[in-house]
């Protein structure tokens, strides 16, 4: 790459401050730009290298102002963000359009991707799970589910969750914290890299680990990167669901934000009683709270609702069930979504029989129910949300990807 032309060069760069490494090797290459002819400071090794940032932390804005600071145009920000989000860039290097003293700036004073890769499974029916590990040693799952032409991401929003679903493996040890923006993003961007040069991502649900309502914030701040249809993923917001087990103030203040993202509520159960076992939270809430907080985010937004409801056998498949869900949700605006429970390891949960789905699915059809029931994918690669994490948390060993286990679906 040539030098940057007389508009584009910073007339006046800040000190770069690094300590020797690969930032800073004693001999540039032939044909590189050498930022120390600019900046002696560069080569000075009694300057400490002050702490690398997360890119994907940073906001357009804030991008934008880091390059202006360092005397670099505005474009180069849009353009860095392009190569991230579109050009599934991995590396600054890779960037090939950038001036190369931009290039190591970057590499300088940030770090593109935090993730260590943990484990990589995949299962026949085109289910992928990447298990990554966070810079202080926590640990998440995100997943990639193939259904025809869609390309569906699975995205955690904390590390574990405190709201404490029975069958569910995210939540047995408790939450851990809240995943920064950064964080979440990273986990669409990986998964990215996991298709073929003509995939693309079609669709979006924050219903992986934790409870994405208990850190709106930064899930609002990370989705609004994948909507962004210029400089971000380019996912339609109609493609884009937020998953929540129900928290009333923070569906008002998700109504309120005017975000553009469908809603999914775990309910689970068709009374406070059952759910009351199988969500303990929701001692402190219960269903009638939830509902009257949904009606009013679709009286807000006129975005149609969906409840999930997984299956579970011998304890909320029953026929009384099924109609006491029909006196719920009839005459609302919403699709119920059964999921059949996926057997977590270590639980003593069931998947229903197939005479129970079969007579759940007749009752909520004949009582005018608008239902889905969602077909199981990754049952071998231990799919559901927390599964793979719990299995592998007292693994002490990365693995690289060239070394990732490979298991059969269903």
């Amino acid at each position: 790459m040539s030098e940057p032309s007389q508009g584009d060069r910073p007339n006046s760069v800040p000190p770069i401050v690094a300590g020797p490494g690969k930032n800073n090797p004693g001999k540039n290459n032939p044909g590189e730009n050498n930022p120390g002819e600019n900046n002696p400071t560069i080569n000075d090794p009694g300057v400490v290298e002050p702490e690398r940032s997360h890119l994907l932390d940073m906001s357009s804005e804030g991008l934008t102002a880091w390059l202006v600071e360092r005397g670099w145009p505005k474009f180069r920000s849009a353009q860095i963000q392009r190569w991230i989000n579109q050009r599934r860039a991995k590396r600054f290097e890779d960037m090939t359009d950038l001036p190369k003293d931009l290039r190591k700036q970057l590499d300088t004073h940030f770090d593109l991707f935090r993730t260590t890769l943990v484990a990589h499974q995949q299962a026949n029916d085109g289910t992928e799970k990447l298990l990554l590990q966070l810079a202080d040693g926590g640990r998440i799952e995100c997943v990639l589910l193939r259904d025809g032409p869609r390309r569906s991401i699975c995205i955690s929003s904390q590390v574990g969750c405190a709201m404490g679903c029975v069958f569910c493996a995210s939540g047995l040890d408790g939450v851990e914290r809240n995943l920064t923006r950064g964080e979440i993003l990273e986990q669409m961007l990986k998964l990215q890299h996991l298709l073929e040069v003509d995939e693309r991502l079609s669709h979006i649900v924050m219903m992986g680990m934790g409870e994405p309502l208990a850190n709106l914030p930064r899930v609002l701040d990370a989705l609004s990167v994948a909507k962004d249809p210029d400089l971000g993923l380019g996912i339609s917001p109609r493609r884009i669901t937020i998953s929540t087990v129900g928290l009333p103030p923070a569906i008002d203040k998700l109504a309120a934000s005017d975000a553009p993202y469908h809603l999914a509520i775990s309910l689970h159960a068709p009374n406070d009683p059952l759910r009351n076992r199988l969500v303990p939270v929701n001692k402190s809430i219960g269903i009638r709270a939830i509902i009257e907080a949904a009606d009013r985010y679709f009286a807000k937004t006129k975005r149609r609702l969906t409840f999930e409801y997984v299956l579970l056998g011998d304890l909320n498949d029953s026929p009384a069930c099924a109609q006491e869900l029909v006196q719920l949700l009839r005459h609302r605006t919403a699709m119920l979504n059964v999921i059949p429970y996926n057997p977590v390891p270590g639980l003593p949960y069931q998947t229903p029989s197939s005479t129970a789905v079969h007579q759940f699915r007749k009752i909520l059809l004949d009582g005018g129910i608008n239902v889905m029931f969602r077909q199981r994918k990754g049952d071998e690669i231990q799919a559901a949300c927390g599964q793979l994490r719990r299995l592998r948390e007292r693994e002490p060993q990365i693995v690289s990807i060239g070394s990732s286990s490979v298991t059969d679906s269903n």
